[in-house]
């Protein structure tokens, strides 16, 4: 990874985290640099940057899409009413929330507004985007050397595993595939905020939790 920075945001054709990277200190180096990241034109509109929280000695790590409308305003992953509910469906599946990584495949809010002084939502970002902010994800994953990624959602799946993901034909499953270099053991499930607008918000929360169970499982 390279350790030279630079405050320019890169070409369009050239969209990339990778010279805003330290190549040592850690996870609070890491953080340090992501503020200052322009590798792509999402910063541009956010907040700030949301950067991975929890421990370098974590087992688990859980990667979901991007920051929300709360994470981009408080500077911290999952603080918000999906983040709220993941904490729980842990708990349930036997996960102390407390002991796991939690980060984004993109690191900035990519928003959108319906109209004028409405309330600020979230954008899908592209394949271009994700593939920008992949040397954090793979400099995060460099770092803690999870037992374990849960995949939270179509968005981190694609990012991680490319774009023929579908989070519905491997949800609960356990994969091994190389991610950045690294052997990885992953179990996909849906991304919290889809069990938040799902009609059978129960149900859904029911499939969360028995997906995070087989995580749970592993780690026992």
């Amino acid at each position: 990874m390279s350790s030279s920075r630079t405050t320019a945001t890169a070409p369009e054709d050239a969209y990339t985290a990778e010279p805003f990277v330290p190549g040592r200190g850690g996870l609070p180096a890491l953080r340090r640099a992501a503020a200052e990241c322009r590798g792509c034109p999402l910063h541009r509109d956010a907040t700030q940057t949301v950067f991975g929280a929890g421990s370098a000695d974590a087992r688990v790590m859980l990667v979901g899409e991007q920051p929300g409308d709360q994470e981009d305003l408080r500077g911290e992953p999952f603080v918000g009413p999906a983040g709220k509910l993941l904490d729980r469906a842990l708990a349930e599946a036997g996960i102390d929330p407390g002991e796991a990584y939690v980060t984004n495949a993109v690191k900035h809010f990519k928003v959108t507004r319906a109209e004028p002084r409405k309330r600020r939502i979230h954008k899908a970002p592209s394949l271009r985007e994700m593939t920008a902010c992949g040397p954090w994800l793979a400099a995060e994953l460099a770092v803690v050397e999870p037992e374990l990624i849960v995949v939270l959602g179509a968005t981190a799946g694609k990012a991680l595993l490319g774009s023929s993901f579908r989070v519905t034909e491997v949800r609960g499953q356990v994969l091994e595939e190389e991610i950045h270099g690294r052997p990885e053991r992953l179990v996909p499930t849906v991304h919290p905020s889809s069990v938040l607008r799902a009609d059978d918000r129960e149900s859904a929360y029911r499939g969360l939790v028995a997906d995070l169970e087989v995580a749970a499982r592993i780690l026992s």
